[in-house]
């Protein structure tokens, strides 16, 4: 599988950046989430359950030793000798600034780390926030901010307990870019209620406001959430794999090539992965996208082209 021939992937466009290879090394720093504490709502979203993606729990300790032995692992495993720190579960710019400078400070002087990217929400991306992380990026360092968008509809957003709709986003995005920040938008495919056509017109929207990065990940049931109640009383069914493979084939041939996949689907592990199962591992989804595109003979941007309508 060669996704990097079809694909502007977050790999290669590192690669070709830093002229080696670069791995994403997660932290867990101890955040909340303003939609569970009561500040913007309570609950979370509906699909929400951060344990399946920061297993090593809500605040994993130090933030040089989580980096120290997730390099370990990752230079075993892929060869990769440097790294971007990757502050990922929950909201990570939900904090006094001087506490997130404190986190962010000391994983940028972690050995071989080379940047940042930051998980968080749009409504939660306050200037002094995107100043520090600008600050940052004019001294050297290599800065992602990454926002959780999911849907561009209100109306999804608010299906789904989000706890803030798309003119916050476009807000943040519009901050952000006055920075010049890479801004990477998470968008998710098979929410309830969301059709394909959603889907493509979500896409439009975050590239017209400006985009330099996007992840795409299938909605996945967990235990723990509402989604997974919704699941049990059949008011709710995951997409197949086919139909997930189809249309982040099509957004990718409708994405420009200039801008970066971070992920071309997600994971749960068991036991809190309930359906579909398929979601328990990032080959099938992987391996069907590379399929697909060499099916079609398509590649990233050749709609904008005029190429495979």
């Amino acid at each position: 599988m060669q996704l990097a021939e079809h694909v502007n992937t977050l790999g290669s466009d590192m690669q070709a950046h830093f002229g080696t290879r670069i791995h994403k090394l997660t932290v867990s720093a101890g955040f909340i989430c303003p939609n569970m504490d009561g500040s913007k709502g309570e609950g979370g979203c509906t699909f929400c359950n951060n344990a399946s993606f920061a297993p090593q729990g809500h605040d994993g300790g130090e933030v040089a030793r989580q980096l120290a032995e997730g390099a370990e692992v990752v230079r075993k495993r892929t060869g990769a000798r440097r790294y971007l720190a990757y502050f990922q579960a929950y909201t990570n710019t939900y904090a006094e600034i001087d506490r997130l400078k404190a986190l962010y400070d000391e994983a940028l002087q972690t050995h071989d780390v080379v940047g940042l990217a930051v998980g968080t929400r749009p409504d939660c991306v306050p200037d002094k926030v995107l100043d520090l992380l600008a600050s940052y990026q004019d001294q050297g360092q290599f800065i992602w901010l990454e926002l959780g968008l999911q849907s561009s509809f209100d109306e999804t957003l608010a299906r789904v307990n989000r706890g803030h709709g798309y003119a916050e986003y476009c807000d943040a995005v519009k901050r952000a870019r006055q920075r010049q920040l890479r801004v990477c938008t998470h968008l998710m495919h098979g929410l309830p209620g969301e059709e394909e056509w959603h889907q493509y017109q979500t896409l439009r929207r975050v590239i017209d406001e400006g985009v330099d990065g996007l992840k795409l990940h299938p909605v996945h049931v967990v235990r723990g959430t509402q989604l997974a109640k919704q699941w049990r009383a059949g008011e709710f069914q995951p997409w197949t794999l086919e139909r997930y493979v189809n249309l982040a084939v099509d957004l990718i041939e409708m994405t420009p090539p200039e801008v970066v996949f971070h992920r071309l689907t997600a994971t749960a592990q068991e036991p809190l992965l309930l359906a579909p199962e398929w979601c328990s591992t990032k080959w099938p989804a992987l391996n069907g996208i590379d399929r697909e595109l060499r099916r079609r003979g398509s590649y990233q941007g050749c709609r904008l082209s005029g190429e495979n309508k």
